[in-house]
């Protein structure tokens, strides 16, 4: 079997528009798509998986192309190696769901890949090779990791399967620097029953991993993944979605236990203190 698209999502995240007048007009429209709604099948039902898995990419103006070129790389690789594989084989339905997204400023998200089932090793080959193929979409922004996961939250909320699982696997090599405090998203994300798994990379920020535990990661059994550089993405990545495809540990955690996270924060605390809250080094 090989990976099936759900009908295609929009490019990007509509921004609000002025209110128009509720007239009878727009009325007899509403009434018309309730209708319809009620009257379509129920596709979550028909299409059960494991997971629902957002795949959130850093494309802020601090990842580069060849930096982008990595991510995309590694997340096409990770498809096509066995271990990936095998775990997507191993639940209970024997396929997930997956969304690819890049993000960086507030308002600045950009769907890739809309949700694509994959179910089994034809379908993540060929999800793979639509990975080597994406075109970056966003050249440059700011850093909004509130943005992004808002964003993907609500394809989560939306997305047309029936899924045990909705993870949002967020990639990043900075701080959130625009829009709300990341603490508040993530509280409103994880009450949806959502978890946000995170990849830091910090060959810029060396501490950023202890910034993406203590503020950005949240949910059952949430969990970060550390990338040293780009260069070390790919292994990461693996690394990353067979333990969020498997829901277990793979070898060695490569995070610091909830205490040894606690005393290594100390000592970056008054480092984080001193940024401004939209500091552009993030």
């Amino acid at each position: 079997m090989s990976a099936s698209a759900a009908p295609p999502w929009p490019a990007r995240r509509l921004q609000p528009t002025a209110a128009a007048p509720w007239g009878p007009t727009l009325w007899a429209s509403l009434l018309c798509g309730v209708a319809l709604l009620l009257a379509a099948p129920d596709v979550r039902a028909q299409t059960p998986v494991d997971l629902a898995l957002v795949l959130a990419v850093d494309s802020s103006a601090s990842v580069d192309e060849s930096e982008f070129a990595l991510q995309r790389g590694g997340m096409a690789q990770a498809f096509r190696d066995p271990e990936v594989i095998k775990a997507i084989e191993s639940g209970p339905f024997k396929r997930i769901a997956v969304t690819v997204v890049e993000w960086a400023g507030h308002a600045d998200q950009a769907i890739d890949i809309p949700w694509t089932v994959v179910d089994g090793a034809a379908g993540a080959l060929d999800l793979a090779d639509r990975i080597d193929g994406l075109e970056r979409q966003i050249l440059t922004g700011a850093t909004s990791i509130a943005g992004a996961l808002s964003f993907a939250n609500s394809l989560l909320l939306s997305h047309p399967f029936e899924a045990d699982r909705l993870v949002i696997d967020l990639s990043g090599d900075g701080r959130n620097n625009q829009g709300p405090p990341v603490e508040t998203i993530r509280k409103g994300v994880v009450a949806q029953g959502v978890t946000i798994n995170g990849l830091a990379i910090v060959n810029e920020h060396p501490t950023l991993n202890y910034y993406f535990e203590d503020r950005v990661i949240g949910g059952t059994a949430a969990f970060v993944e550390v990338a040293n550089d780009y260069g070390d993405y790919p292994r990461a990545i693996r690394r990353k979605l067979i333990r969020e495809i498997r829901t277990m540990n793979i070898s060695a955690p490569s995070v610091p236990t909830s205490q040894e996270t606690a005393r290594a924060w100390r000592p970056h605390a008054t480092e984080l203190a001193t940024l401004p809250a939209a500091s552009e080094r993030w």
